[in-house]
């Protein structure tokens, strides 16, 4: 087994922290818990020390640079909550009780961003209420409340609202929309909302969640707000925009990107083109239609199209019809090379981002307001974006694809 590697600077930090723990006859875990809490009390102290002197304007016994009439007076003890522990600290006061601290707060009685930040993270993760209590209470010895954990929470949608309204740039190479349905409590009912969601990849191959709206039931109108809104954050330019085969959609974008070219999602539509086929054909027909979407060009795809129709027409009449009706959209990926290919043909990245979004919301089944709903989505969605790391495999190559492809507009 090869000797672990420890470099000369971490050796002689371990050996001055061994001699401070014998120092201190600390030996145990639970000695070095108390000596931490110690240190955190000392951080703390010596920080609301400085707070004091910064609002006085003079440091401790310096009387000689005092302008001011006000001065200390002394020390209150104060316990606080964490996940150490209780730690004790003593709280510097002045003679007017003008002092505000701002490192720990007056009525104060936990390292609140601390438990906050617990919350916040058990909430994106999905855990219900109930289970946040239980953790808090197992592990700060604190009763959290329904409404404490609400109010929490709350805090983070004016931070929603300006990712919501954040400035973006000016052209991405590709753009996917989808929407996905949750159960939300309206006026006395539950209705089904839409949440409409846009990830972009812009011209360095990067991904980005650009919005998550709150709506009603997936409508061509709404999304006409959503692209007309990213406009007005500053998306100039959507050179391929990969979407379902909702009715209108097209319409929608061409009103706000008339030169951005559509790909609709092949999965979206074999999805739909089998959802009635027997079991006992769905083998071979799918076989069959493969050959449609796999084609090395879209002539040899209408070629393997028109035999499907001929082998499958009579007893589901509906499918080669539909790819017809809807190939001006479905076809576009065949006018590129295979790299951007597999990045248009189908929206599986949003998808694999919903199927996320779902696996966090699975503990709610109605939520009770809208921004509940947006919230969650928002903390899963921060959660789930941090393992986003770096470009899309073979940028380079999609990128000089791009380039020529859609050259002037890529200035």
């Amino acid at each position: 087994m090869a000797k672990r590697k420890i470099s000369p600077e971490r050796r002689e930090q371990r050996k001055k922290l061994l001699e401070l723990l014998q120092d201190a006859g600390i030996n145990d875990v639970a000695g070095v818990q108390e000596l931490f809490k110690e240190m955190v009390s000392t951080v703390l102290e010596n920080g609301l020390e400085g707070e004091l002197e910064e609002e006085l304007g003079y440091s401790k016994y310096d009387y000689r640079n005092k302008e001011t009439d006000n001065s200390r007076n002394g020390y209150s003890e104060k316990t606080l909550k964490s996940s150490l522990g209780d730690i004790e600290i003593s709280v510097p006061r002045d003679r007017k009780g003008e002092f505000e601290p701002q490192l720990v707060r007056k009525n104060q009685t936990s390292l609140s961003g601390d438990i906050e930040e617990k919350i916040l993270s058990m909430y994106a993760k999905g855990m219900t209420t109930s289970d946040i209590e239980g953790h808090i209470r197992e592990i700060y010895g604190i009763d959290v409340s329904d409404s404490t954990i609400s109010r929490v929470t709350d805090k983070i949608l004016p931070v929603v609202k300006e990712w919501q309204m954040r400035p973006l740039e000016s052209v991405y190479a590709v753009v996917f929309m989808d929407a996905i349905h949750f159960h939300v409590r309206s006026e006395g009912q539950i209705v089904k909302k839409a949440v409409y969601i846009a990830i972009g990849v812009n011209m360095d191959g990067v991904r980005d969640v650009l919005g998550m709206w709150v709506g009603e039931n997936e409508s061509a109108k709404f999304w006409l707000g959503i692209l007309n809104g990213l406009r007005n954050r500053g998306v100039m330019d959507i050179l391929i925009a990969c979407v379902d085969g909702l009715t209108g959609f097209t319409n929608a974008i061409e009103a706000v990107y008339p030169k951005t070219v559509i790909q609709q999602c092949v999965i979206h539509q074999i999805r739909n083109s089998t959802k009635f086929v027997s079991y006992k054909d769905i083998k071979a027909l799918m076989a069959d239609l493969k050959k449609v979407y796999a084609a090395v060009d879209e002539q040899t795809a209408m070629y393997q199209l028109e035999a499907f129709d001929e082998k499958w027409g009579g007893k589901y009449p509906k499918i080669a019809l539909s790819w017809r009706s809807n190939w001006p959209n479905l076809s576009t990926y065949f006018k590129y090379p295979q790299e951007v290919r597999t990045l248009i043909y189908t929206t599986n990245s949003i998808e694999n981002f919903n199927r996320q979004l779902r696996k966090v919301t699975k503990s709610k089944s109605v939520f009770p307001t809208d921004d509940s709903l947006l919230k969650m989505l928002y903390l899963a969605m921060v959660d789930i974006t941090k393992k986003w790391t770096g470009r899309r495999k073979e940028w380079g190559q999609i990128h000089s694809q791009l380039e020529i492809f859609f050259a002037g507009r890529l200035d």
